[in-house]
């Protein structure tokens, strides 16, 4: 992998991670008025596939997706906007952070309703595949989301139809606060489980951000040669809670040692200790990037704050199409 990819990747986790922790430390602010879930810890998945897709493929998430919205080139200043109810935010004010969409970009949208957006990009594949392009369709979603009917239903008419869509799984263990060992039976593999289905599946350490952009770079390049739907599984952790900007390893639903394990394998400090090894004369390179970084997060939350609220009219307005 070239010394350029990988600076592109680590450029892609840290603005990812810059993002989210500035989300989580301005939140007690009371100006964020929605709720919000963060990702961090969960970057390499997202920044992986902002190296692999186009802009003109597609991509839908879940309430979990700021992460995968910037990564598919969502406009970050619209994101922030839209986080503060702004009339400058992607959704004009009305979405909040469960809610994001950017067309330009090939971003689809979000949904705050687990599983939703599923049929959605499947759809999206179809779409592709009527018009002859050579686009494809990343679904991302978490494990809760393969214990809704509508995750079956899709992947079957995907391998039905044989359509490019590529089912992203980011398998973070947790439903909320519920581990995978009172939701699956004992020793099943979600993956293994959705091969039964007809897709092709791969498994991956979803912290790892190099192997994860070789196995959605081979996913992706697989669809695109027409071979069908592909189902990819990361295994990942989210550090803060649930839902909000801070810890919830008080309420015991996770050991603080499995914590700590994961902690330790930061996706962003694994990959920065590597590149450096490799090319310890970057170090300058990856401190002016990160530098730049924080300035542009920075002016994102300063136009957020700056920008005005929506009319009372607007309210009534794209409700419904005309």
């Amino acid at each position: 992998m070239s010394i350029d990819l990988k600076l592109n990747l680590l450029r892609q986790m840290y603005r990812i991670r810059t993002v989210e922790q500035t989300i989580a430390d301005r939140y007690p602010q009371g100006k964020m008025r929605c709720p919000t879930h963060l990702s961090v810890g969960q970057e390499a998945v997202p920044a992986a596939v902002s190296t692999c897709l186009k802009p003109t493929d597609f991509a839908v998430s879940t309430h979990r997706g700021h992460a995968h919205y910037l990564a598919k080139g969502g406009d970050l200043k619209a994101m922030i906007a839209e986080i503060y109810g702004k009339a400058t935010g992607c959704s004009k004010g009305k979405g909040g952070s469960m809610h994001l969409i950017d067309p330009q970009a090939g971003f689809m949208g979000t949904s705050a309703i687990v599983g939703n957006s599923i049929p959605i990009g499947v759809g999206l594949a179809l779409s592709a595949q009527l018009k002859g392009t050579d686009q494809v369709s990343c679904v991302f979603l978490g494990d809760g989301a393969v214990e809704e009917g509508v995750f079956y239903e899709s992947v079957n008419f995907a391998v039905l139809r044989n359509l490019p869509v590529l089912f992203l799984c980011e398998n973070n263990l947790y439903s909320v606060y519920s581990p995978l060992s009172v939701r699956q039976p004992k020793g099943r593999q979600i993956s293994t489980m959705v091969s039964a289905l007809g897709a092709r599946v791969a498994t991956g350490d979803g912290n790892q951000a190099m192997e994860c952009h070789d196995l959605i770079q081979m996913a992706v390049s697989s669809l695109r040669s027409g071979e069908g739907p592909w189902f990819l599984e990361f295994s990942t952790y989210r550090w803060l809670e649930h839902c909000g900007h801070g810890f919830d390893n008080h309420l015991g639903y996770r050991s603080p040692e499995e914590f700590e394990a994961w902690k330790k394998r930061d996706p962003i400090l694994m990959l920065e200790i590597a590149l450096l090894e490799q090319r310890p004369e970057l170090a300058t390179v990856v401190e002016t990037m990160k530098q730049s970084i924080q300035q542009e997060v920075l002016d994102a939350f300063v136009s957020a704050e700056q920008a005005p609220f929506p009319s009372q009219e607007e309210a009534y307005l794209g409700v419904y199409a005309d």
